[in-house]
Parts: structure tokens; sequence; C-alpha cells
């Protein structure tokens, strides 16, 4: 799933280049490296990216590797619901009832090899109606996540594996706090793995009119009827309209480091670090100045900072942002306020 555009790493992401098609990391962009992670395990004739349809050139110049008819745009957002039942109807359409995985294009995960083990023990264990998500032992008591709510241990492989009791929405900090104390929270990644024909029997309990909407129409994605079908979908998250209200869901843990990238504080350990603590990507010169992350993208520009601390600073394509580490919430207002 590659169709977000989010504020949160505005100026450097905007509308027309989000997250996703950045370099933030390293010298990949995040759905280069979500794209790297899987090749070898599928080969690019079995990856579909979903997106935008004004992001397909963009997934095109990234991924050229990838067949042209497996980047596929949707002309409207209509949450994660339609792009899993979208997903699920193309899956069967062109390979049968296969296993699949929901992955997302925006995040860090590493090692590759326990990434990988994650999946090959999700896909050994789903199926006969069972599906799997992969949870994140949490580290801290995120409230920007929701949560898995574990049940009993189940044998699964390698890894520890959970009967799932219950998905939580994002939580406040007491909620949070309470959840990684009692052990049995998981954070909720995003990722699923399930067999195709389970997926959609699940919509064809809990939400049908997507697959009576979809399927006349799957096999021409391109196509204007595919848009106008596309358009009249409900918005619905695929956690509150499925998998709430599945019976039979499972979860694996896999021994991942897994990052969002949330903002640009996620993005800091990922560059250079100076001696004071200064976080830095381009030509920057920070004179008495400590505990700062400063992003300049164009090579040719230079940023000196005097005696200043704890200032998040990034500058693209004539757009720059100064703010301080702790008013960053602030930043998706102020883009609205922009556009306005």
């Amino acid at each position: 799933m590659a169709g977000g555009a989010g504020t949160r790493f505005w100026p450097l992401s905007t509308e027309e280049r989000p997250k996703q098609f950045l370099a933030l990391t390293g010298d990949r962009t995040l759905i280069q490296m979500s794209y790297d992670r899987i090749v070898d395990l599928v080969g690019p004739e079995r990856i579909l990216v979903l997106t935008s349809a004004s992001y397909t050139s963009l997934v095109a110049e990234q991924l050229p590797d990838l067949p042209a008819e497996n980047i596929v745009g949707e002309p409207c957002r209509r949450d994660t619901a339609a792009a899993v039942a979208l997903a699920a109807l193309l899956v069967e359409h062109r390979f049968g009832d296969v296993p699949m995985a929901v992955l997302t294009a925006d995040h860090v995960i590493g090692p590759l090899s326990d990434f990988h083990t994650a999946l090959t023990e999700a896909v050994q264990n789903c199926g006969e109606g069972t599906l799997y998500t992969l949870g994140i032992a949490p580290t801290y008591p995120a409230t920007q996540f929701g949560y898995l709510e574990m049940d009993s241990q189940v044998d699964g492989g390698e890894l520890p594996h959970f009967a799932l009791k219950t998905f939580k929405e994002k939580p406040d900090l007491e909620t949070a706090k309470s959840f990684v104390a009692s052990g049995s929270y998981y954070w909720n990644s995003g990722m699923f793995v399930w067999q195709t024909a389970d997926i959609i029997s699940e919509f064809e309990t809990h939400l049908p009119e997507h697959l009576r909407t979809l399927r006349p129409v799957i096999s021409r994605v391109d196509g204007q009827e595919f848009v106008e079908a596309f358009g009249r979908l409900q918005p619905i998250s695929v956690d509150f309209a499925i998998l709430e209200k599945a019976k039979r869901i499972q979860a694996v843990i896999p021994r991942i480091q897994w990052d969002d990238v949330g903002g640009w504080l996620a993005v800091a350990k990922y560059l250079e670090q100076d001696a004071n603590e200064n976080s830095i990507h381009g030509k920057v010169s920070p004179v008495e100045s400590r505990s700062n992350t400063v992003f300049l993208e164009d090579s040719a520009e230079e940023i000196v900072l005097l005696g200043v601390q704890d200032l998040v600073v990034v500058r693209s394509e004539g757009r720059t942002l100064v703010a301080s580490k702790d008013h960053l919430d602030l930043i998706k207002g102020a883009v609205k306020g922009l556009k306005s």
C-alpha cells in the first residue's frame, strides 16, 4: 500500500511527492526499500503496488523492474478497506487462491532475514479461515499506534505466535502505559498475511458491497468504469470494517527493528551526528549549537546555525521549516493553512 500523502515531512514531503518516495534514511527511498525487502521472496511479477492514481508515474520511475500492470492507481482515497478489497480481488483474478501479504511502503524494517522468517511462518500458518497479522513488541508507550491484545500462545514455528483477542484503537498516554506494563499488548504494524479466499470471505460477510462494486471491473483497473466504481466505495479502514469482526486472527511477533518513521525527530537517528548531538543532512555548519535536526536537500545550499538548540530546520525546493522540537505537531495544520 503506497497511497499516503502525509504532511509530517513538509517541506520535503508534499502532495506531489509524499513520504514513501523520499530517501529519508539513506540512498534508497522508502518505497524502494520496501520493494527490496520482498523482491527476492516472490519476484517483481508478484508484487502489486496500490497507490494514488497521481503517483503511478512516480512508482514506475522508482521501481523500473516492476511490470507496468502491477502498478494500480486508486482514483480517490477510500481508506484501507478499499485497498485491501481491491488487492485481494486482483490477486484472485491474476493468480488464484494463493497466500498474499499486505505490506506498507513507508516503514523501515530490519534485519531482512528476520523479516523473511516472520512472513514465511505467517504464510505457513494462515489459511482455513485463519488470518495473520504482524505484531511489534512495544519499546515505549506509544500513542500514535493501534495495539493488538494477545490471547494464548500457539504453535507456529521459531517465532512467538498468539491467538489475537482484540484490536485496540490508538490510546491516550495512560492507557498506552497500562498496555505496555501488562505484557499482553503489541503494536499493530498494519502488515497482514492471509489466504486470498479467506480475506475475500470476510469481505463477503462484513463488507459485501465492496466486492459487488469492484468485481465487475477488476479486469479493467485502468478504465473509466473502474474509476466510477471505486469512487462509490464507502471510506472505512480494514481494521474497523473487517479485522475487528473476524473470528480467527493470529499474530506472529518478528525479531525485527520496525520504524514507521513518523516525523522529523524519527529521521534524526539515521542522519550524521556531530559531537553536540546535532543530526545533519547536507552542508550545515553548527556554531555553539546543540541537539538540532537539520535536513538540507540541495547540496548547493548551506545552513549556518548560531547558538541555537532543539530546533528542526528543513529546506527543500524553496520551502523552509524552522520549528522547535516540541511544536512539530503543528505542521499538519500549518500546511493546510498554506494550501488555503
